[in-house]
């Protein structure tokens, strides 16, 4: 095989011998510290390498970036698109693709990615901190008595809240305490004015409203006071300062985070035209509601008064008056016959009685003869001549003597 400095037209080195030219060529190059962005980040699930793009400052050039998943992993914060990076890497060239890449030994963040850096490690120890756990947030006010609003001084986002606030709620009240929103003395200002909104018994909400700006304008306020003093405030807190993309750690530590000033003033007071239809909707529902139901009862009502015992009244007094008189009358019949049968159950028993009465039969000529004792003679030789005796009749005693005794032959004792 011809080397590449014999190549000719008549006899061409091949691309594999191009190819695997440049491999050796860059190899030689050895390991080098590259600047550049990260444009573009790539972890592929169960493959242990990371494949970024990093892309030059200035040029429009951006080559391929590769380092281990450990490597990648152990940075601190992480490695997100559009940091700026230094990294270690060795260049080498993939002759089978025929493409160039490098592969990161050691990566660095410098410039904006420092500072990102920094920002990160500080919110990761505040988060550790508790300050901005979820159940710490509070509700913001349906509708305060008075908005505190914390802004530079004509600034474009002190006129988005106002005039944004009093379109949605043309009463709602503003305490303004004006700071400046960036440079050294931003974080110290804003936390005075907020101080003296705190103080203020009035403020039921208080907005802190910024118009965006870049990462640098907007470090006062990740400063670690003032996420304190907001933590610590009892007023809730509404974080207006960037837009979307922006994060500074007070959107975390303040209650409720919008977007932009406008989302502000949309999130602290209702708007009255939608309140104003809400309670028309919600008394129409409930003129509906109530023309059914008196509709209900008034149709239950003609119902009941349509009932024979609603229509007259007396015919069910007469009913029951009939049913009381056979009662009545029953009662009478089950008494009379009871009596009568007690009655006659009382003549059999008087006759019984009086058929077993000693009296009766003295009534029929009998009569009992005792001594003087009062024991009842039952035979002659109880009462001798000359004895006295008494004698009980029917209607009375007759008191007599014997004279003389005989004695019945057929009742003789067969003894004697």
């Amino acid at each position: 095989m011809p080397t590449l400095r014999d190549a000719t037209v008549d006899s061409p080195a091949p691309v594999r011998a191009v190819a695997n030219a440049v491999a050796q060529w860059i190899d030689k190059l050895g390991g080098v510290w590259v600047e550049g962005q990260i444009a573009q980040v790539n972890r592929r699930p169960g493959v242990n390498t990371v494949f970024m793009t990093l892309r030059d400052t200035v040029a429009d050039i951006s080559v391929t970036l590769t380092c281990a998943r450990s490597l990648f992993d152990s940075l601190n914060p992480p490695l997100v698109e559009g940091a700026s990076v230094v990294v270690h890497a060795r260049p080498s060239f993939y002759a089978n693709r025929g493409s160039f890449s490098l592969a990161a030994r050691e990566i660095r963040m410098v410039g904006l990615g420092e500072l990102l850096a920094r920002l990160e490690r500080r919110r990761q120890l505040l988060a550790a901190e508790g300050l901005f756990a979820p159940e710490l947030k509070r509700d913001l006010p349906f509708l305060p008595g008075r908005v505190g609003l914390v802004t530079a001084p004509n600034s474009a986002a002190e006129r988005d809240v106002l005039d944004n606030a009093r379109r949605r709620w043309p009463a709602v009240q503003f305490e303004v305490a004006y700071a400046a929103m960036q440079g050294q003395r931003s974080a110290a200002e804003v936390m005075e004015a907020l101080d003296r909104l705190e103080r203020n018994p009035r403020v039921d909400v208080v907005v802190v409203a910024r118009g965006g700006g870049s990462i640098e304008d907007l470090l006062p306020f990740s400063d670690e006071a003032l996420v304190r003093a907001v933590h610590a405030m009892r007023t809730p807190v509404v974080s207006a300062i960037g837009h979307e993309p922006d994060q500074p750690l007070l959107d975390l530590v303040a209650d409720v985070r919008a977007s932009t000033p406008t989302d502000a003033a949309k999130l602290v007071v209702p708007d009255i035209a939608e309140e104003s239809a809400g309670v028309t909707w919600a008394r129409d529902r409930l003129r509906q509601v109530m023309i059914q139901r008196i509709g209900r009862e008034q149709e239950w009502l003609a119902q009941l008064r349509s009932r024979p015992a609603m229509a007259d009244p007396r015919n069910l007094l007469a009913a029951r008056s009939d049913e009381v008189g056979e009662l009545l009358a029953r009662a009478r019949r089950t008494l009379a016959h009871r009596l009568d049968r007690a009655a006659d159950d009382i003549g059999h028993q008087r006759a019984r009685a009086q058929a077993l009465s000693p009296l009766a039969t003295l009534e029929r000529g009998y009569a009992v003869l005792q001594d003087a004792d009062g024991h009842v003679i039952t035979s002659v030789r109880q009462a001798p001549a000359g004895a006295a005796v008494s004698v009980r009749v029917a209607d009375g005693r007759i008191h007599a003597t014997t004279d003389r005794i005989e004695t019945d032959p057929v009742m003789e004792d067969p003894d004697d």
